[in-house]
């Protein structure tokens, strides 16, 4: 019960670490980047390295854990691993738009594992697949705090499949397929803040210091609505259709390993005895 109060709250605080990150240039008194003219040039190393570090820890966490949770860092690795894969096949020949096959496994296991094996699995993706695909630079931090938030809250669609009577049925995977075509809107949106308080262009698409907030959200729904709502669009419908397609199979398969771990724990007295 502490390892999981311990791990709740170190994702919590990489939570917090991620929002400061994303957040702290519109406090700033300009908006001059910093580190040879790229955002976030000189504090990403220090993100990326906090990130991991506490990444790591979590997991350390859960694998001292009971023997379930020890099972179950050994299928983070392995799903870890296949995602990457997928991520390198969507650099080699990509995808239109925003269209990439890794939020299936990153919302599905999230779901059925929890909010922490999500994000795990969300963060250690883009991770991996980044050192795979040459795809390390000050953009990586936040597209490892993003997808990492993508499944930290793939849980909440237990309650709306409850409701509907849909866990084993194709309701479930609806509920799904809409969750992750939302989360293809809402991690281009979050992604742009990364870079978008230190572009420059038509004032009515950028940020300055010094305006409001109200006028801040105004500029930014205008900057989205013409630079990244196709490119997002695109991404939805791929997270949709995707899930829509192959959820089922997935959800099937990550069921039976969930039951495997429950038969190693009830069995593991008698082992010992033995």
């Amino acid at each position: 019960m502490r390892d999981r109060l311990m791990s709740g709250m170190i994702i919590g605080f990489t939570t917090v670490i991620g929002i400061i990150a994303f957040l702290y240039p519109f406090w700033l008194p300009t908006m001059a980047t910093s580190g040879g003219g790229v955002a976030h040039a000189g504090t990403a190393p220090v993100i990326l390295t906090t990130l991991v570090g506490l990444s790591f820890l979590a997991l350390l966490l859960e694998a001292q854990r009971a023997a379930e949770h020890a099972l179950l860092v050994a299928l983070l690795g392995v799903l870890v691993a296949m995602n990457a894969i997928l991520r390198f096949i969507d650099v080699a020949l990509p995808l239109p738009g925003g269209f990439s096959p890794i939020f299936v496994l990153i919302i599905l296991t999230g779901y059925l594992f929890g909010g922490s094996f999500g994000f795990l699995m969300g963060t250690m993706t883009l991770l991996v697949s980044a050192l795979i695909t040459g795809g390390v630079g000050p953009w990586l931090p936040f597209q490892m705090l993003t997808a990492g938030w993508v499944g930290l809250t793939a849980p909440l669609c237990r309650g709306p499949i409850q409701l509907l009577g849909g866990v084993g049925r194709y309701r479930e995977v609806l509920v799904l397929a809409v969750f992750g075509a939302i989360w293809g809107f809402g991690y281009g949106a979050i992604m742009n803040l990364w870079f978008w308080p230190f572009a420059s262009g038509p004032v009515e698409q950028y940020w300055q210091a010094g305006i409001g907030l109200i006028e801040t959200v105004r500029r930014y729904l205008t900057f989205y609505l013409a630079t990244s709502l196709l490119w997002d669009i695109a991404g939805s419908l791929g997270n949709g259709l995707l899930i829509a397609a192959f959820g089922g199979p997935i959800l099937r398969v990550l069921r039976r390993f969930q039951r495997r771990f429950a038969f190693v724990l009830r069995q593991a007295p008698l082992s010992e005895g033995l």
